[in-house]
């Protein structure tokens, strides 16, 4: 058994010289709008959910991403809505926010 039952991974690079990346696209206020939201839902700590920062996940043409584990689902997003949805559905009640995935 893991220690989180989810683990999610918000790509917050940045990357030099005016590239795109995940971080221009409010990665990083994602991530601690989700990390926060877990915590108010009771979904986060051991046997739960856990919101993580990565470096580059290299899909930051098709980003922001986020990356879901131990299920190895990618999505994409646009604003709270968005990770709220992910939140509610896939770490919530298992189900695959398809119209997000990547």
């Amino acid at each position: 058994m893991s220690y989180y039952d989810r683990h999610v991974f918000f790509c917050c690079n940045q990357r030099d010289g005016g590239r795109t990346c995940c971080n221009n696209k409010g990665a990083s206020a994602m991530r601690d709008y989700a990390k926060q939201r877990v915590k108010e839902l009771g979904l986060s700590g051991p046997g739960k959910v856990r919101i993580n920062q990565a470096g580059c996940l290299d899909r930051c043409e098709e980003g922001p991403c986020v990356v879901v584990y131990p299920d190895a689902v990618w999505y994409t997003y646009v604003d709270r809505s968005d990770i709220d949805e992910i939140i509610e559905e896939h770490l919530r009640h298992g189900r695959i926010v398809e119209r997000l995935r990547m």
